[in-house]
């Protein structure tokens, strides 16, 4: 269907909480999407993280095609084929054990049971993390939220507040509105749920006070490794292990939402890991499953186990569908140690947008890279229509910041074509 059609139906019946730009994409393959009149771009957003092997990726079509023939869904009364599989490949990745995670993918990609029970079963010592499957990052932090606040009621300080970064996004639900210290977001719906208190990121003096104040009160801290909607700020690792000190001081727990900056994107399994700071529980989405929604909370045993059946649910969450696609999209980001890859590829890409006109600083990680624009540009949003007339698909997060979040198939020549052509639209 053309866009001409898709303007006028959505202007009639779909609610206009989006700004849209004028394009319909209808097929994709690679770092490539098509619209509707054939026009290829390129496309260094994937979804908004999402797309993580890009577009129309054979191991993951076929996984969800042939899913799709056999069930799609059953509701979480009942076992699941896939999920536990997937659930033991993300304990092994949380643990940054790179040679497990291998040897686990490849049993699970070859559906050898007996080398997947092997493979799963935790060594001595090793920490075991667990999982809850949900469909979205706004559900997974708030089902992060909900246990830690439920570990410090039965086992832990008994408090309840959770202190959250100014800057942050969390999602949209009312919960993690709250959680989301952006005025901008939160006026319109206030009252909000209580029970959080902002702290200003990479700020020790204010964390430290904030504990000193409410101390046991304080049941988690919840942050963002690298903040992406505000325009990809990395925490310092000063912060990061003034937040680990001053949290297990006081019986506190920390979450970390790697909701954007999870699987792969930071040059590993998940951005905690560049700090060398563990959280205790995490909040998954995006890039899991690869464009098929999917979510998850993955917290060490201990603090899971106190989750009775009853304290939390998700009719959709961790579907035949969802884990089917889970399961080939991190096999094939392991199999093929995509983390390497990111790592490569990302600095690459920061170093090539440095060299571009107009840019005063590239901030991130792996593939996950924001840059400033000098004051003497126009806004960032006509950047990034302008890039999208020429044919790559970049965002714009405020004014004068830009964001890549290219699938993490991306190669140095896409690299290259992106940042010719963003030098030719500044200057």
């Amino acid at each position: 269907m053309s866009l001409a059609l898709q303007k006028t139906l959505e202007s009639s019946y779909v609610m206009p909480a989006f700004g849209r730009s004028a394009v319909d994409f209808v097929s994709g393959h690679g770092m490539t999407l098509v619209g509707d009149d054939g026009r290829e771009y390129t496309d260094f957003l994937a979804g908004i993280g999402v797309c993580c092997l890009g577009h129309g990726h054979p191991a993951l079509t076929e996984a969800v095609t042939r899913q799709a023939e056999q069930l799609l869904h059953v509701s979480n009364y009942f076992y699941i084929e896939h999920r536990g599989q997937v659930a033991a490949l993300l304990s092994k990745l949380a643990n940054d054990d790179r040679d497990g995670a291998r040897i686990l993918a490849d049993a699970i990609w070859a559906g050898r049971e007996d080398e997947i029970v092997a493979a799963a079963t935790p060594a001595e010592g090793e920490q075991v993390w667990e999982t809850f499957f949900a469909n979205s990052g706004a559900e997974a932090n708030e089902g992060s939220m909900k246990l830690a606040r439920l570990y410090a009621k039965r086992v832990g300080n008994g408090g309840n507040t959770i202190v959250c970064l100014r800057g942050g996004f969390h999602g949209r639900t009312l919960e993690t509105i709250a959680a989301t210290m952006q005025d901008w977001l939160q006026d319109s719906f206030k009252p909000l749920p209580g029970g959080f208190v902002a702290c200003t990121p990479n700020d020790v003096d204010e964390l430290t006070a904030i504990f000193d104040q409410l101390g046991s009160e304080i049941c988690a801290v919840m942050y963002e490794p690298i903040q992406g909607e505000s325009g990809v700020h990395p925490l310092t690792p000063e912060f990061m292990h003034a937040v680990e000190r001053l949290a297990h001081e006081h019986g506190a727990l920390l979450i970390a939402d790697e909701v954007q900056t999870g699987i792969f994107r930071s040059g590993k399994p998940f951005a905690f890991q560049t700090y060398g700071v563990k959280p205790d529980i995490m909040s998954l989405a995006k890039g899991i499953a690869g464009g098929v929604p999917a979510g998850a909370v993955v917290a060490k045993k201990e603090i899971a186990d106190v989750f009775r059946p009853g304290d939390h649910g998700s009719t959709f969450g961790g579907s035949c569908l969802a884990v089917a696609a889970a399961k080939a999209v991190l096999c094939e980001l392991v199999r093929g140690a995509y983390d390497d890859h990111a790592a490569a590829v990302g600095a690459y890409l920061a170093l090539k947008l440095a060299d571009v006109p107009h840019v005063t600083e590239v901030r991130g990680s792996g593939l996950m890279v924001g840059c400033d624009l000098d004051h003497t540009m126009t806004d960032a949003h006509d950047v990034e229509a302008a890039m999208l007339e020429d044919g790559f698909v970049i965002n714009a997060t405020g004014a004068h910041t830009l964001r890549f979040l290219p699938p993490l198939i991306c190669e140095q020549a896409d690299v290259d074509a992106l940042a010719e052509a963003l030098a030719k639209v500044l200057a």
